[in-house]
């Protein structure tokens, strides 16, 4: 019986790696070919199979400055959603009163509200006052991200001893000195999915940027609508531009895997 039920869960498993592997299939196969062997088979291995893809798209998508764009919006942003997520979480649970309640539920609240409702004005305001830009776009993903991180965040601290802080302030530390150096380290469970949360969101998103930012400023998600035009849709440059976009991801995770593997295991055993 035990060894039928490990076959059953071995098969599975080999499906659902098939069904989640397969969608890079198609973009790896489908790059490698011309539009005719495209729209010939969109299964078929390339045959033949040309590099000229990736060079064309390489150039089109002007890829080393959007993905500066990307990587500067990225890192700068979801380390500021991080760090003052952090902060007012800390803030709000060790300060007991209504208005700390009641301002946590503003939070939690805000999370409800569809960014369709506010776009219109806020790029409104924000051309106002020349902030359509990608330090504009950073200041609104604060905004728009800190909700949901500050909610995370605020029920790991209140799982933290109070005493932690008062052992602290014993010795001397100031408020920011027991956050930094006692409260924050013991969050990297948190933060690790806090961060791949963040890092997700703002990595791929497109109607914010595209609302907010120069040409000159375009993240990857966006040079990649060039590829579609109102009459043809130029699917050989787009999956090998795709496949360029997903190349710094996957370099990330391969750095990153052996931290974002401890966080969430230490999450799960605490």
């Amino acid at each position: 019986m035990k060894k039928t039920s490990k076959l059953v869960i071995a098969l599975v498993s080999f499906l659902l790696g098939l069904l989640w592997i397969f969608p890079f299939y198609l973009i790896l196969t489908n790059s490698f070919k011309t539009p005719k062997g495209i729209f010939a088979s969109v299964l078929s291995l390339p045959s033949p199979a040309t590099g000229d893809n990736y060079v064309n798209s390489f150039k089109a998508l002007d890829f080393l400055r959007s993905l500066g764009n990307s990587l500067i919006i990225t890192v700068v942003g979801v380390v500021l959603i991080i760090v003052f997520s952090a902060m007012a979480a800390y803030a709000l649970q060790r300060n007991h009163s209504k208005i700390s309640g009641g301002i946590l539920m503003l939070f939690v609240s805000a999370m409800l509200i569809p960014f369709q409702t506010v776009m219109i004005p806020l790029t409104a305001n924000f051309g106002r006052v020349h902030m359509l830009n990608m330090w504009g776009l950073i200041f609104m993903y604060i905004g728009f991200q800190s909700s949901l991180s500050i909610f995370l965040y605020q029920g790991t601290i209140a799982s933290i001893p109070v005493s932690m802080d008062e052992s602290a302030e014993l010795e001397g530390a100031n408020r920011l000195q027991t956050f930094f150096k006692i409260i924050f380290p013991m969050l990297t469970p948190i933060t690790t999915t806090v961060g791949i949360l963040n890092i997700i969101a703002l990595w791929n998103d497109y109607l914010l940027p595209s609302l907010v930012l120069p040409q000159n400023q375009y993240t990857i998600p966006l040079q990649m609508f060039f590829f579609f035009g109102q009459y043809t849709k130029q699917w050989h440059l787009a999956l090998a531009g795709l496949a360029l976009s997903i190349l710094p991801v996957i370099i990330f995770y391969a750095f990153a895997q052996r931290y974002i593997i401890k966080g969430v295991t230490d999450g799960a055993v605490k």
